[in-house]
């Protein structure tokens, strides 16, 4: 059945993919940049938000099944992490939200998280935090007291944590929201990356079991999943699409973790409490 759906990042990249595969698969795909896209806006402020919506919406004639939001800056030398701040999340949240009472029961949401909040460490959780509660001058004030190379992991941690928390309402009307976290994949984005004074030798550090970089095809295939009736239990998920980047990074992850509540309800049931990794 052929559906309609909204991908933001689409002139290069994973959103180009995500675009080209959802089209492979018989689908009509309204596409969002700031530039070679069906709607034309800069996804940095409000005004461009409320304009990418409107624009959607027009051309939407109706009803979207999913949205898909790839639109993002990587964290590099020299680009101010306030502008991440604006980009990466509200320009994905409030995009959405903008397009919630177009999506009806059955569709679905995907954000682009990062599998560099597991792998890099260090990264402000207080600035996801600041993220989720939804002031955008706020986030930017506290986003400006670390470096872009930190607030990257922030923003995917928070649209990872807000699909595990608005997420749930979403799904009591029908609106699956997930995330899938790629690790390095071969885009114009990464060649930047590379290409950064500072933290380019690192772009090709981290470990893969597959011993390559992924390719925006396969993201886009993961995308096209999350999208489907095949992924219809999965709600608020992380899916990390990485070649085991995290695995190798984290191979005893999650790990339990004893309370003193639970350390107490366990001791008056007669059972001693191992508290290694605790």
């Amino acid at each position: 059945m052929s559906r309609t759906y909204v991908v933001t990042g689409a002139a290069s990249g994973i959103g180009a993919a995500t675009a080209a595969r959802l089209r492979t698969d018989g689908h009509t795909v309204i596409t969002v940049d700031r530039h070679e896209a069906d709607v034309v806006a800069d996804l940095s402020t409000a005004s461009g938000r409320a304009a990418a919506v409107a624009g959607v919406r027009e051309r939407a004639d109706g009803r979207l099944d999913g949205v898909v939001a790839c639109a993002g800056l990587a964290g590099r030398t020299g680009v101010d992490p306030r502008l991440l701040v604006s980009v990466n999340y509200f320009g994905a949240i409030d995009l959405v939200v903008g397009l919630r009472s177009s999506l009806g029961p059955g569709s679905a949401v995907v954000l682009l998280s990062s599998n560099s909040t597991t792998c890099q460490p260090g990264w402000p959780a207080h600035l996801a935090d600041a993220l989720v509660e939804g002031d955008e001058d706020r986030a930017r004030e506290v986003a400006g007291r670390t470096t872009s190379v930190m607030a990257y992991p922030a923003t995917k941690a928070a649209l990872a944590w807000w699909a595990r928390t608005e997420g749930l309402a979403w799904a009591a009307d029908g609106i699956r929201v997930n995330c899938v976290a790629p690790g390095l994949v071969a885009t114009p984005m990464t060649d930047e990356v590379r290409q950064d004074p500072v933290f380019g030798k690192y772009a090709d550090t981290y470990p893969s079991a597959l011993g390559r970089p992924g390719r925006p095809e396969e993201i886009a295939a993961v995308i096209a999943f999350l999208l489907g009736e095949d992924s219809s239990l999965l709600v608020g998920a992380t899916v990390v699409a990485d070649g085991g980047t995290d695995a190798i990074k984290n191979p005893r992850q999650p790990r339990g973790r004893l309370t003193n509540r639970v350390t107490s309800t366990l001791a008056g049931l007669g059972v001693r409490a191992l508290t290694r990794g605790r």
